[in-house]
């Protein structure tokens, strides 16, 4: 099925700018090269309408939605994006108001900040809400953004649990279902930071159709037609493919043992390099081949 609309998923610690200063437009200047090039100016420039989208902010996994919601308004104005409002969703209750749907049916892009993706699931899956902006992403011009939290739950399946020091242990990761904008795929946020590819390596053995996806902070994927991803951001993008494991010893081991794979496939992505989904072929922009 050919999707209609955008999705970009981002690792975590999206720059922002420095909206804790005092003095804010006496430092915007320092945030001008972000502003520029950053993700959220590529949030802005996929969408629609751009500068002229209507954005909501999803704060339903974060903890401290009245602190964090603000923060991308802020950022989304700077950015000359001033149709910015942040929907506070915190009980399933609401995820089947009117008006709130309204909002939604209304909404060009849909912001999900970073918190905990089981709360996203839990509150939001297989309500109205989520039936709603699926449609949306499937058949109109709608981009779905998702950072940390809000990227891990993008896929079908997703990680919600799992230690990065203990992850290639045999049990010590936890899937459960996303929220389904994305099949075949699961992602990992906040990858390289804290050294979490043992848990994708585990994701990928356990279903090596399931092509794993760790995003590196302030970084992401935008992913068009559900099939075309660009890095873009600051920093890297680690592909795992399990298609080619020759050999695993994953059932002959208990609960808690290590876990041995061979042949296991790996890509790096920075900035402007593609991969497609379909074809499971990645393209470097700037090779030193051509």
């Amino acid at each position: 099925m050919e999707i209609r609309g955008k999705l970009i998923i981002i690792g975590g610690a999206v720059d922002k700018g420095s909206f804790t200063e005092t003095d804010l437009d006496k430092s915007a200047a320092q945030n001008l090269n972000f502003f520029e090039a950053g993700i959220l100016k590529r949030v802005i420039d996929e969408s629609v309408h751009r500068e002229k989208s209507r954005i909501e902010v999803i704060t339903t996994a974060s903890k401290i939605p009245k602190e964090i919601g603000p923060e991308y308004v802020k950022a989304f104005n700077y950015l000359n994006a001033t149709n910015v409002d942040v929907l506070h969703i915190d009980r399933r209750e609401q995820a089947m108001e009117p008006a709130i749907l309204d909002r939604l049916r209304a909404a060009d892009v849909l912001m999900f900040t970073g918190g905990d993706q089981l709360r996203l699931t839990s509150i939001l899956g297989g309500t109205p809400f989520h039936d709603i902006f699926l449609d949306k992403y499937r058949n109109e011009d709608f981009m779905y953004a998702g950072t940390s939290a809000g990227a891990a739950a993008a896929s079908n399946n997703m990680i919600y649990q799992g230690s990065s020091s203990e992850a290639l242990l045999k049990g010590e990761v936890k899937i459960t279902s996303g929220l389904g904008l994305i099949n075949d795929v699961i992602i990992d946020t906040h990858f390289v930071q804290r050294g979490r590819i043992g848990r994708l390596f585990q994701a990928v053995v356990g279903n090596p159709k399931t092509l794993g996806i760790g995003l590196g902070e302030d970084t992401g994927l935008l992913i068009t037609n559900g099939k075309q991803m660009e890095a873009i951001g600051s920093g890297l993008v680690i592909i795992v493919d399990g298609r080619e494991i020759k050999d695993t010893n994953l059932t002959q081991i208990e609960l808690g043992q290590p876990i041995s794979i061979c042949n296991l496939i790996t890509h790096v992505m920075s900035k402007y390099d593609t991969f497609n989904l379909e074809t499971n072929k990645m393209h470097i922009k700037s090779s030193q081949y051509i």
